[in-house]
């Protein structure tokens, strides 16, 4: 993927540059405490067409009338929350960035997730490295002719609905001090909503407020930044605030139980060009006798927590609950993107809307870049790319 933006980047790029555009990133908003990349990805004509396909073909069965069946088991019963939608709002897919048997890049499904990404900071992100390194204005970070306008009307429309923006909050424990805040902020300052922890809601029957006296205000809408596995220890949170469990006159962008049905779940459901081969351990007749080309997956965890990478045969025996886990073929990285110290494996995420009453739109991208086994596994390195980035693509027809 060297193409002609990279070798410009490359050869213009220096460490006092990537400090402005730091220092720009966080200009107005909190201060950010994740790793950034030094450089954006540029995604080529070519590998931005099997993206698109490699998730469409993934939405085909995400939209079969059976896939609430299908996945019925995946909400663990103590989480399940009622008056559940028919659809997620939000749609995220990742994909590693491989080389497939004719040589080529393509994207091979590492997760998927029914549940909202940084949709507002990548916006953000995307159009502070063009400002900071001076890049092509015709690049973009959108899909389907997406402007940052249109996107943030695409956004209000599905988190705010048809609502007063004072109704809608957006929802995390204690949230203006989340590792992601500045996401939370740069949407908030979009889109006109509040930024709310669970413990500033109060209940009254089945309905939510926020504020006291004059000042209160009851929530329509909870635009839900809160992923149950978090606080699954301890829920005394809730005391604190409400339980989102129970049944509520609120409505949930996007509805929590989403978060279980749209995971690695759905994995072993899908299948085609960009799907490793994934089976749930306890379908597993027996195994590989190439366990070293696959990795071991918990259904129930966050951020790539518990996944063994170099499985051994006395891993697979140590479990005792194999109906939680999956099996999937490893997917190998391919470092494509050229730094000026090597190459470097990268990922990419596609990040869709699906307003109420219409279909899933492919909007916008997060990319992620590593020297690791695992995209997110940190190396001390000169102009070490770990961290977040964005995908940027020529804005050609």
């Amino acid at each position: 993927m060297t193409t002609s933006h990279r070798k410009t980047f490359n050869g213009n790029f220096s460490e006092e540059k990537y400090q402005n555009f730091l220092s720009q990133l966080d200009e107005g908003y909190p201060k950010i405490t994740f790793r950034v990349a030094e450089s954006p990805l540029f995604i080529p004509e070519d590998l931005k067409q099997k993206l698109i396909r490699a998730g469409e073909e993934i939405i085909r069965t995400i939209k079969q009338p059976n896939f609430k069946s299908l996945t019925q088991k995946s909400i663990p019963g103590n989480w399940e929350v009622p008056n559940e939608n028919d659809h997620p709002h939000f749609l995220t897919f990742d994909f590693g960035l491989c080389k497939n048997a004719n040589g080529e890049i393509a994207p091979m499904l590492i997760e998927l997730q029914g549940f909202p990404s940084l949709y507002g900071f990548q916006s953000h992100l995307a159009n502070t490295y063009k400002k900071a390194y001076q890049l092509d204005p015709n690049l973009t970070p959108y899909f389907n002719g997406l402007t940052d306008q249109s996107y943030f009307d695409l956004l209000k429309k599905v988190i705010v609905g048809p609502h007063d923006p004072k109704e809608v909050v957006l929802m995390d424990v204690d949230a203006p001090n989340q590792k992601t805040a500045i996401d939370f902020f740069v949407t908030a300052s979009k889109i006109g909503i509040k930024i709310l922890s669970i413990e500033d809601i109060t209940q009254e029957g089945k309905k939510l407020y926020y504020g006291d006296g004059d000042e209160k205000t009851q929530i329509k809408r909870i635009y839900n930044r809160l992923i149950f596995d978090e606080v699954a220890s301890d829920t005394s949170i809730f005391n604190k605030g409400f339980d989102p469990r129970t049944a509520l006159d609120v409505e949930w962008i996007t509805h929590p139980n989403w978060f279980y049905r749209i995971s690695k779940y759905t994995m072993p459901f899908l299948n085609g060009e960009f799907v490793p081969e994934t089976k749930f351990l306890n379908e597993v007749d027996a195994i590989p006798t190439d366990l070293e080309n696959y990795v071991l997956k918990p259904l129930f965890s966050f951020a790539g927590m518990g996944v063994i990478i170099d499985v051994q045969p006395e891993d697979i025996a140590k479990i005792t609950d194999p109906e939680n886990w999956v099996l999937q073929r490893k997917v190998s990285y391919e470092p494509v993107v050229q730094s000026p110290s090597g190459g470097v494996k990268a990922e990419i995420r596609l990040m869709y809307l699906w307003p109420d009453g219409e279909e899933p739109q492919l909007c916008i991208n997060l990319a992620r870049l590593s020297r690791g086994k695992m995209i997110g596994v940190r190396y001390n390195a000169d102009f070490d790319w770990v961290g977040g980035t964005v995908g940027l693509m020529d804005d050609t027809p």
